[in-house]
């Protein structure tokens, strides 16, 4: 028997599914309805990552990095962002500062990852970070950008609507306490 937090859940809006069709949203309601969703996400997503750190966290973005965008922008930080999460409901950011230094300009590139991805599985993490680093060749969502990401995360699509429901999930066991 589903609970009621689960049944008024489902028949809110599902903020991180906006852009998917309304089917799919009402499959998604059922799952949490059924309350199905937390275990297809654990037997999908079962491990979580080792990259606890920022130095870690540089060295996973810059091997993915070296692997895929050889010829791309130099990244000069990595980190972990507590405040990114609740700022601005974004996952991840990409920023490039420019200053000027002598008589030169410098741009520094910089990737900030949600702390949520701490504790998530790797799928996740390689998922946002494919995402950020795609934006040092590709600014705007297009279409080359979704091809760059799918080369470098083969089933990107399928893990980032995964991602949506663990959000949406984590969503709810936070409703329920």
């Amino acid at each position: 028997m589903p609970s009621p937090i689960a049944k008024n859940t489902a028949m809110q809006h599902l903020k991180y599914l906006t852009g998917y069709s309304p089917t799919l949203q009402e499959k998604v309601k059922k799952l949490i309805v059924d309350e199905e969703l937390g275990p297809y996400l654990a037997k999908r997503y079962p491990n979580t990552h080792d990259v606890q750190t920022d130095r870690a966290l540089y060295a996973y973005c810059a091997d993915l990095k070296r692997e895929h965008l050889r010829n791309g922008a130099q990244i000069d930080k990595v980190t972990y962002d507590s405040k990114l999460d609740v700022v601005r409901h974004a996952l991840g950011l990409h920023t490039s500062i420019s200053r000027v230094q002598g008589g030169k300009l410098k741009a520094k590139k910089e990737i900030r990852i949600a702390a949520l991805f701490k504790d998530a599985a790797p799928e996740f993490l390689k998922m946002i970070v494919v995402h950020e680093l795609a934006h040092l060749k590709e600014s705007d969502h297009n279409k080359a950008f979704y091809r760059l990401c799918e080369f470098m995360q083969p089933g990107y699509h399928q893990i980032e609507f995964d991602l949506r429901l663990h959000l949406t999930y984590r969503d709810l066991k936070k409703n329920q306490r």
